[in-house]
C-alpha cells in the first residue's frame, strides 16, 4: 500500500466516523425533543430511557450507515478535488481505476463491519428499542395483528383465534384442530377464551368443548373450564410485526424456516429483512463508486454541487428501497428481487458515471 493509498484511506474511515460521531448525536437530541412529554406522561424509568437511547444509536445508526458512508466519500473527496489533489494523483500516471483501489478497501472494512453489526448486534439493539417504543412511545398501538389469526403449528395441528389480547395473554373464540395421515380430521377442541398461566405452556380454557370423530361416531366431551398443556407459545399465535429485526442470522433462518411450516401468510417480511442484511456489503461498494464518481472532479460550484447531487442520489435509493420492500410486503413480490433490483439500477448508474469520470 502506497502512501497515496494510507492517505485516501485514512480520509476515507476518518470521514466516515466523523460522519456518524456529528448526526447521531444530533438525531438523538431531535428524538428526545419530540419524545420527552409521552415518556413523562407514561412515567418511564430514566434507566430504561438511558438504555433506550444506547439502542437507539445502534438501530439508527445501522440504518443510516449506507447514507452516510455515501456523503462522508463525497465530502472529503470533493475537499481532494478542489485541492487539485486528484488532478495530481492522475497527472503522476495513476489510473483512475488504482485511484479508486483504496476507496474501495475502505468500503471492504465498512462492508464487513456493516455484515456483522446487522447480523449480530443490531437486532438486540433493535428488539429493545422497539419494545420501549411500544411501552412508552406508543403505548396502547398495536405491536401486531390481534384479529382472525390461523397458525399451522405441524403437519397435523392448526390453532386459530378470532381475537388475541397480547397483554392479558389471553385469545378468544379459539380452536384447535388435529388431523390424521389421511387428512382426516380426528379431533376437535373449541373454548370462548384460552388463557396463558404458566411458563411450561399450561393454559386455561374456558367453556371447553372436545369433539373427537372415531368412524362415523362423535365423542363429545364439554367442561366449564381446564387446565391443560399445548406444545405452542401463546406469543407464536401472532409475532410482533418487528419480529426478524430482533432476530441475529441463525435465529432468523430458522424462525423463517418454522414460519414456512406454518405457512405464515406475512412470511415475505421476514425473507426481506433477512435479504436487506446480505444486500448491505453490495449497497456499500455501489455508493462508494458513485460517491467517488461525482465528487472526483472539480465543478464550479465546488463541494456544494456534489452535496446536493449527493443528497439527491441517497434520497432516490431511499425510495426505491422502501417502494419495492413495500412490494415484497403487501403485494407478494418476490422478497430476493425487491432486494435486487434497486441495487441493479444503482450499480447500472455507478458503471455509468464511473466510466464518464475516466473520461
Amino acid at each position: 500500500m502506497t502512501i497515496i493509498d494510507k492517505y485516501i484511506l485514512k480520509r476515507y474511515l476518518v470521514t466516515f466516523g466523523v460522519m456518524l460521531l456529528l448526526f447521531i448525536p444530533i438525531g438523538i437530541m431531535a428524538n428526545l425533543a419530540e419524545q420527552i412529554g409521552k415518556m413523562i406522561d407514561n412515567e418511564a424509568p430514566a434507566n430504561e430511557i438511558i438504555i433506550y437511547y444506547l439502542n437507539f444509536t445502534i438501530y439508527i445508526g445501522s440504518l443510516l450507515f449506507p447514507i452516510f458512508l455515501f456523503l462522508s466519500i463525497i465530502f472529503f473527496t470533493s475537499k481532494l478535488a478542489s485541492n487539485t489533489e486528484i488532478v495530481a494523483i492522475l497527472s503522476s500516471g495513476v489510473s483512475f481505476g488504482r485511484f479508486l483501489r483504496p476507496y474501495l478497501f475502505g468500503a471492504t472494512i465498512i462492508a464487513v463491519l456493516m455484515l456483522v453489526m446487522a447480523m449480530f448486534i443490531v437486532p438486540n439493539a433493535s428488539q429493545g428499542y422497539n419494545e420501549f417504543k411500544y411501552k412508552y412511545l406508543k403505548k396502547g398501538k398495536k405491536d401486531r395483528i390481534t384479529s382472525n389469526i390461523f397458525n399451522q403449528l405441524n403437519e397435523t395441528d392448526y390453532i386459530y383465534v378470532s381475537t388475541f389480547d397480547p397483554a392479558r395473554q389471553i385469545g378468544y373464540n379459539f380452536t384447535f384442530e388435529r388431523f390424521n395421515k389421511d387428512n382426516n380430521l380426528d379431533f376437535k377442541i373449541s373454548a370462548t377464551n384460552i388463557r396463558w398461566i404458566e411458563k411450561d405452556s399450561l393454559y386455561r380454557l374456558t367453556s371447553y368443548n372436545k369433539r373427537r370423530l372415531i368412524g362415523d361416531t362423535a365423542i363429545v366431551e364439554t367442561k366449564r373450564r381446564l387446565d391443560t398443556l399445548f406444545s405452542f407459545k401463546i406469543d407464536d399465535l401472532t409475532p410482533v410485526s418487528y419480529i426478524a429485526e430482533t432476530k441475529n442470522l441463525f435465529e432468523l433462518n430458522k424462525f423463517i424456516r418454522e414460519q414456512r411450516r406454518k405457512g405464515a401468510s406475512n412470511i415475505n417480511s421476514y425473507v426481506l429483512v433477512k435479504y436487506k442484511r446480505w444486500a448491505l456489503p453490495i449497497t456499500a461498494f455501489i455508493l462508494t463508486i458513485i460517491a467517488v464518481a461525482v465528487s472526483s472532479v472539480k465543478r464550479r460550484g465546488g463541494m456544494g454541487i456534489n452535496l446536493a447531487f449527493g443528497i439527491g442520489v441517497a434520497f432516490i435509493y431511499i425510495f426505491f428501497d422502501k417502494v419495492f420492500g413495500t412490494l415484497a410486503e403487501q403485494s407478494g413480490f418476490s422478497p430476493l428481487l425487491a432486494v435486487i433490483i434497486p441495487n441493479i439500477v444503482f450499480g447500472v448508474l455507478a458503471l455509468y458515471l464511473l466510466q464518464q469520470a475516466k473520461r
